[in-house]
């Protein structure tokens, strides 16, 4: 062996053992039981990282994960410079992948320490170059053992009669077992009596369920996304769902891709619009079946209803809802409002888009929000006060956080779902300040903009008063973190002050903050308020600056 090639790979190995020691004392610690565990460790990449300003004062890392940083690196002596690819390619990597191969097949660093198959990456940067090695390892013996316990799990927890639960631990491996081709033919015949028979078993226990949904649904789109999509498609980014089809793809397997149309419409019970976009993949794959699902649906709910004064649609593949308002009046509104109530309830997306066809064509007096048809239908419901509490049932089914509506593209006039609603039954009842305050605690203010506004149209509409300050305060308090001026707001009496005061007490002191910036400006223009007044207005405003000072 070259000995420019054997000192790089005596000084690899050495890190490599020495990081390896302190793994197997931590996995050796484990307290709890992974039945369905082979080992914990698949993965180890070794490269070499060029210097910033000179190649070779560059870095050795060593991972031992794809998915997280944790890299192990350290300097390298004179010898990396007498490198060459074909020293690495025909000497390095095969003697790294011999000793790597050993130790894997070996019991000594503990039977949990490996997995059964095992990936060796090694990449070299050179000064206008990348040098990417891998080999996958194999440990058959480990493999059919594995299998064994995956059979004899599926037996005794997941077909047999309750009580009998898995633990925790034990589903997060069942689900990454259940898609993996190494363990189980990936058809829908064999998978999902399985995923129903656990979810089935699982209805009574609602943290394990929600636990398992979780769990499945990730493991169905790491399939999606590693044995059928890459395959066909190239993709914008880790993380993008921008797909664009390869020239040289293989051929469409028909039972895989019967596969990822059933991955894709379990993984839309939570997560509708990546079946969306999986379905239009498959589309562009020549899929026939996943070209219906678009047009119709999945087929869980009734396509179309008909009643006496609307007529509705839905598709929950694109998360679709259309409403034909027959007869302008307060019982079609009525009616509409139930249809879309009973889909959220058997579980459409409440982040759905409405068509609406109306002769009707109100909006709220929010200037932000958006004027799509969503907003419009529900300013039509709004415009009928008998329909109020109708409009608070639709908003208690539909209120949900981090959750948008569909009917904008992606942009600071998405909404969550309720918005329309909750908003203007504030404005028109005094009846749902309740409602508007839980509203203003659950939106997502980093993330949603076109409700910043509201605080001006509900003074427009109710006033100042100091009976509506904590609705005022939960308002400001659920604007957007810039905390902009709210310029029809003035407190001007002590009465005003003194609820003002009331309504602050108990807040962080960033909430106080905020409200007061919204309401002066800032706390310098308060104390140049507090200066400027004239009793008894003087004692309120400095009262509230006391409260400042006090919580600082």
């Amino acid at each position: 062996m070259n000995q420019a090639v054997e000192a790089f790979l005596n000084k690899v190995w050495q890190e490599i053992t020495t990081i390896y020691k302190q793994e197997s004392k931590r996995i050796n610690e484990f307290k709890d039981q992974r039945t369905l565990q082979a080992g914990v460790h698949n993965y180890l990449r070794v490269a070499w990282r060029k210097g910033k300003f000179t190649w070779s004062k560059g870095q050795i890392y060593i991972d031992f994960s794809k998915f997280l940083s944790s890299s192990n690196k350290f300097g390298a002596d004179t010898y990396i410079m007498e490198l060459t690819d074909e020293l690495l390619t025909e000497e390095f990597f095969p003697a790294l992948c011999r000793l790597v191969d050993e130790l894997f097949r070996s019991e000594e660093q503990g039977h949990d320490f490996f997995d059964y198959k095992f990936e060796v990456v090694f990449e070299f940067e050179w000064e206008n170059s990348k040098l990417t090695l891998n080999k996958q390892l194999l440990n058959e013996a480990k493999l059919i053992q594995l299998q064994k316990k995956l059979d004899h799990f599926i037996q005794t927890m997941i077909l047999s009669d309750l009580p009998v639960l898995p633990v925790k631990i034990d589903i997060f491996f069942f689900a990454n077992h259940l898609l993996n081709p190494d363990l189980m033919k990936q058809e829908v015949e064999v998978i999902d009596p399985l995923i129903r028979r656990l979810s089935d078993k699982l209805d009574h226990e609602h943290e394990l369920k929600n636990d398992w949904i979780s769990r499945s649904t990730y493991a169905l789109k790491n399939w999606a996304l590693d044995y059928f999509l890459l395959q066909h498609f190239t993709r914008s980014s880790h993380y993008g769902m921008i797909w664009t089809l390869k020239e040289d793809r293989p051929s469409v397997d028909i039972s895989e891709m019967k596969f990822f149309l059933y991955a894709a419409l379990q993984i839309g019970f939570t997560e509708p619009d990546i079946r969306q976009k999986y379905m239009e993949l498959a589309v562009q794959l020549g899929s026939k079946e996943a070209a219906i699902y678009l047009k119709e649906g999945s087929g869980k709910f009734v396509r179309t209803y008909r009643g006496e004064l609307i007529e509705g649609r839905n598709n929950d593949i694109t998360q679709t809802i259309e409403i034909r308002i027959l007869s302008g009046e307060e019982l079609a509104y009525k009616e509409a409002l139930d249809y879309i109530i009973n889909l959220l309830k058997q579980g459409f997306s409440k982040s759905y888009l409405l068509k609406l066809e109306s002769s009707q064509k109100n909006f709220l007096p929010v200037t932000e929000l958006a004027k799509s048809e969503l907003h419009q239908f529900f300013a039509n419901a709004l415009s009928y006060p008998t329909l109020f509490p109708k409009l608070a049932e639709y908003v208690e089914t539909a209120m949900e956080e981090f959750a948008w509506y569909g009917d904008v593209e992606p942009s600071e006039e998405s909404v969550m779902p309720g918005t329309y609603a909750v908003l203007g039954l504030g404005l028109y009842s005094k009846a749902y300040f309740p409602l508007v305050c839980r509203y203003m605690e659950m939106v997502d203010t980093e993330h949603q903009l076109a409700h910043d506004g509201y605080a001006e149209a509900f003074i427009e509409a109710h006033g100042v008063k100091a009976e509506h300050m904590p609705v005022i305060v939960s308002i400001l308090l659920g604007g957007i973190d810039e905390a902009t001026l709210v310029k029809n707001l003035t407190i001007d009496s002590l009465e005003l002050s003194q609820a003002l005061f009331e309504a602050l007490k108990g807040k962080e002191i960033y909430e106080c903050e905020m409200v007061i910036c919204r309401i002066f400006g800032s706390i310098e223009e308060l104390e140049e308020a507090a200066r400027e007044a004239l009793p008894p207005l003087k004692d309120g405003l400095e009262q509230l600056l006391a409260l400042q000072i006090e919580m600082t």
